[in-house]
């Protein structure tokens, strides 16, 4: 049972769509790739990232949208994920007030991890692209952990990784699913960063601890714990 009157020491941040928006910078790596062929529907490939069928960051998205159009893959596959990670990382910016928000929080001496169901070499291209690497201690992959969220493992190790209890750290993600709901689970409290949750149905009973609608309003709910 969490103790709310203990002092908040260690944050734990999602990465895609709660520093950034991946999602934005998915869209428009798929119009890049599908340009190479002469088509213009990048949103229906980026479509084929949604479905379970290969995982939301799989080249074998792209892989089987050739297939289903009879586009050749010789000569053409290989090029096509090189772009789609081109572009898709030259796309990758921070959300207004990530920045300054991470550097407040950081001279007030926050411990602050990442928990990211990317592979860590991905995850690192990221935050050096969007200059936030400098602020986190620490950052939980799915290479590391071989689980992904919502399973707690990741949670945990972080905790582990950061010497923390759950009792003092608050986790601040985007998907009610993935992020808020294992955190209460474990005894971690939550902020909901509604601003970048572009898949679910209803934004305003996630049953967070706060919500939020930009990074800025961070600092202060923090206060509020």
């Amino acid at each position: 049972m969490k103790n709310p009157h203990t002092p908040v020491t260690t944050l734990l941040f999602d990465m895609d769509n709660t520093l950034f928006d991946l999602v934005g910078a998915q869209i428009a790596a798929c119009q890049a790739v599908v340009q190479q062929f002469g088509h213009d529907d990048g949103e229906e490939l980026f479509s084929y990232f949604l479905t379970p069928t290969h995982g939301y960051e799989s080249h074998e998205n792209i892989r089987q949208y050739m297939n289903e159009r009879c586009i050749p893959l010789d000569g053409l596959f290989r090029k096509a994920c090189q772009v789609y990670e081109t572009v898709k990382l030259q796309h990758i910016f921070p959300y207004e007030g990530v920045t300054d928000t991470l550097q407040l929080l950081h001279t007030r001496e926050y411990t602050m991890g990442i928990i990211t169901d990317a592979h860590s070499r991905d995850a690192t291209l990221r935050l050096e692209k969007t200059g936030l690497l400098q602020f986190f201690c620490c950052m939980v992959s799915y290479d590391m952990v071989k689980v992904k969220k919502p399973a707690p493992e990741p949670f945990m190790f972080a905790l582990e990784m950061m010497k923390a209890s759950p009792d003092e750290t608050v986790l601040v993600g985007d998907s009610p699913r993935r992020d808020i709901d294992p955190c209460r689970n474990l005894g971690i409290r939550t902020v909901y960063a509604r601003y970048g949750d572009r898949f679910s149905c209803d934004h305003n009973s996630v049953a967070a601890d706060f919500i939020i609608d930009a990074m800025g309003e961070l600092p202060e709910i923090l206060c509020r714990f």
